[in-house]
């Protein structure tokens, strides 16, 4: 039985304490409502990052926002939320910074003396198709620069809005500049409206997958994140459906639920699921060394025990009946021209 104070459309059910303050406010136990969104915007000096992580095959990522509606009670980078002063939970969902001056950065980025192109990741850490990008239209305006220049750019989201930028996609794809991978954790509607409740649905995210593919721009999928005894058993499913719909690769990982995502997942399965909360977050534990989280490079991606061998075992089964024989293409960086090539303009 369902908590009766969930908040619907919402994905943390409240915020969490902020781990660098010093100050904290406890709400009552009946303090529970929905809150409206606010845009705040941010004049970062940047919009390239340089990836770091040594097992991240990415060089660079760029995040036109910062906080993201999706509100997955799972996502990684809630935490990054505390270092501007908000909390991991509600308001990483509610608040949400916008870099309205990301697409000149970019241009600035390409035009750097001696920089040699490399793909860059649209985006690495909050969706770069999250619901404001239908207002903002930030996300379109770095596609564009991206053509303009001929730099390659890979589009990871969880949202079919992806398909309103078809018109600058398609160029893009005709230069080998350009990959989408969209991101289908769950097939199980009942799952997603509540873990990741502003998402686009798997039937729309597979529609997504097939009007790419028509329009040969390629298309790789992220199951992500598998969770044991939650949506570990759709696995197979998931792999077929996708492989079906046009997409040439997949990728996966293993939940895992560091600093202050740890509260808003065990809040929100305690609340959603109570009668396999334990079971689910025991069996996390299970391939976590006793814990929720992980941090370490590599053991976080592949976990330890006999859950986490079974779903690796998955995937390979997955890879060899849907996957064999597809090949996914990687982008080209020899179209690159270090200056705005006017011609592509699509439109001013």
């Amino acid at each position: 039985m369902q908590n009766e104070n969930i908040i619907k459309g919402q994905g943390a059910q409240r915020n969490v304490i902020n781990r660098f303050d010093k100050y904290t406010f406890e709400p009552e136990d009946d303090d529970f409502e929905l809150e409206k969104t606010s845009f705040t915007e941010v004049f970062p000096k940047t919009i390239v990052n340089q990836v770091k992580s040594e097992d991240l095959p990415m060089e660079y990522s760029m995040n036109p926002y910062q906080g993201c509606e999706h509100g997955c009670t799972y996502c990684f980078a809630r935490p990054t939320h505390e270092y501007w002063g908000y909390s991991a939970g509600v308001d990483f969902e509610r608040k949400i910074m916008v870099k309205k001056n990301a697409p000149e950065l970019l241009e600035k980025f390409f035009q750097k003396r001696g920089y040699q192109p490399a793909p860059i990741l649209l985006s690495g850490n909050t969706d770069c198709y999250q619901p404001a990008e239908r207002k903002f239209e930030i996300t379109r305006k770095l596609l564009q620069v991206c053509l303009d220049y001929r730099h390659p750019v890979n589009v990871l989201t969880k949202n079919a809005l992806v398909l309103r930028d078809l018109d600058i996609l398609k160029p893009l794809a005709e230069q080998n500049l350009v990959s989408v991978s969209l991101s289908i954790p769950t097939m199980n509607e009942e799952v997603r409206h509540t873990m990741e409740p502003r998402t686009s649905t798997a039937r729309n995210k597979l529609k997504a997958i097939e009007i790419l593919s028509e329009n040969k721009i390629p298309v790789h999928v992220m199951v992500a994140p598998v969770i044991p005894g939650l949506t570990s058993d759709e696995s197979l499913n998931i792999l077929k459906a996708v492989s079906d719909a046009g997409a040439l690769g997949f990728g996966y990982t293993l939940v895992r639920l560091n600093d202050t995502v740890e509260p808003v997942f065990v809040n929100w399965i305690e609340a959603h699921f109570p009668d396999r909360a334990q079971k689910v977050l025991n069996l996390i534990r299970s391939m976590r060394g006793g814990k929720l989280g992980e941090k370490r490079y590599f053991e976080r991606y592949k976990g330890e025990g006999n859950i986490a061998e079974m779903i690796h075992t998955t995937f390979k089964i997955g890879r060899k009946k849907f996957f064999d024989g597809k090949e996914f293409p990687k982008l080209t960086t020899a179209n690159f021209t270090g200056a705005k090539d006017q011609q592509l303009r699509l439109f001013d």
